[in-house]
């Protein structure tokens, strides 16, 4: 055979064995929604119209009783949907796959039975060496909901919840305005009546939320952040120039003696960098409100103490701080609205690829949120951070 004006090698023209398409076979999950014992935490994974759709595809989710109380689910909503309701939180724990908002707690860890998928969030700042130490000795598999991408490469766990908590802080704000030892100032655009003015620091997605419920409000709203960046995004997003700046103490000081109400949104690696000094605070309007956004990673005001839900504020300088860690939190069917409409896609994935490791394999965002595999630690900020040993999850799958 003259092979000299064939565009085949020899070797390609050789019979080659037939590959046939191994077709993927639906899975069906068993899931445990157990109820949340985390302090102050009112949030559920799962809502009842999210049960439906999963218990339609022909898969079982068992709640265990008064989960979703505290977001006004009740357990007449999740039995009608379709679920399984037990007192027994073992029984919960002893599912396949367990969904939760909050890390289990070591109690909770001992009920899970060994390779058992945990789908939560790890809340890593507040983690100890004994919580991974548990996971690896149950070879359980384990993906951080705040770790999980999207295909545009954002995280929308963290951002559905950072809208709520920038949006929550106006409202917030608004209310303790209007409490008796507060400056009785209302926000809205009252005609002949000055406009609240507002500073943010941070031009994130907690900042853009909070300027847009602002500006929505008729308040004057500030912007500080040093990403000119994000500053120019933010302006785009809400649709309308505002005032923008570096973070320089002269201009940041002027503002906030004058505002009303100022809002940290301003993260960091380890710790949220302090913007605001307790010289600045002493400078601000008697009865002003700060509401510190940033107070889960330490907080951006030197003032800022943590607060719960149950006493949320504290007095400073005569400046009302709110210091709450978990904004979200006070709005608990909301946010556990938001946080089902992340899960439940991914989890008819899960089932239509075959199974969690098949999803792997195809999808990358949900990949960059496993941080155990099989007992294995996966994450090198979990490692680093620890300093445990890791594996890369791409050399454990073939």
């Amino acid at each position: 055979m003259n092979l000299a004006n064939s565009p085949f090698t020899r070797e390609e023209l050789i019979p080659q064995e037939e590959k046939l398409e191994v077709e993927t076979r639906k899975g069906s999950l068993f899931i445990g929604i157990p109820k949340e014992n985390h302090f102050q935490e009112k949030r559920v994974c799962l809502t009842p119209d999210a049960v439906a759709a999963l218990v339609a595809d022909g898969h079982r989710v068992l709640v265990e009783s008064k989960a979703g109380i505290d977001a006004h689910f009740a357990d007449h909503d999740y039995s009608e949907a379709g679920a399984e309701i037990t007192s027994d939180t073992k029984k919960v724990f002893s599912c396949p796959m367990i969904l939760k908002v909050e890390p289990p707690s070591q109690k909770e860890l001992d009920m899970i039975n060994p390779q058992t998928v945990l789908i939560s969030a790890l809340q890593l700042k507040t983690q100890k060496k004994e919580y991974f130490k548990a996971l690896a000795s149950k070879r359980i598999t384990a993906i951080a909901f705040e770790f999980i991408r999207d295909e545009d490469g954002t995280y929308p766990a963290v951002r559905t919840l950072s809208e709520i908590a920038g949006t929550a802080s106006i409202l917030i704000a608004s209310e303790l305005m209007a409490r008796n030892d507060g400056n009785a100032l209302m926000f809205g655009n009252i005609s002949g009546v000055p406009p609240i003015e507002v500073v943010i620091i941070g031009a994130g997605t907690v900042g853009e939320f909070a300027t847009r419920s602002a500006l929505g409000l008729g308040a004057n709203v500030k912007v500080f952040d040093n990403s000119l960046t994000k500053l120019r995004q933010l302006q785009t997003n809400v649709g309308r120039p505002i005032y923008t700046s570096t973070v320089q103490p002269k201009n940041l000081l002027k503002a906030l003696r004058r505002c009303d109400v100022a809002i940290g949104a301003v993260r960091g690696k380890d710790r949220a960098p302090i913007i605001v000094t307790e010289t600045m605070v002493e400078a601000m309007k008697k009865g002003s409100v700060i509401i510190d956004v940033s107070i889960d990673m330490g907080g951006c005001f030197e003032t800022s103490e943590v607060t719960t839900h149950d006493k949320p504020i504290f007095q400073c300088h005569d400046v009302t701080h709110y210091c709450v860690p978990n904004i979200p939190a006070k709005y608990a069917r909301t946010s556990s609205i938001s946080i089902s409409n992340i899960f439940t896609p991914y989890l008819l994935n899960i089932a239509e690829n075959g199974g969690l490791e098949n999803s792997l394999r195809i999808n990358k965002g949900l990949k960059s949120g496993l941080y155990f595999y099989r007992g294995i630690l996966t994450s090198k900020s979990v490692s680093d951070w620890f300093d445990l040993p890791y594996r890369d999850i791409n050399l454990l799958f073939f």
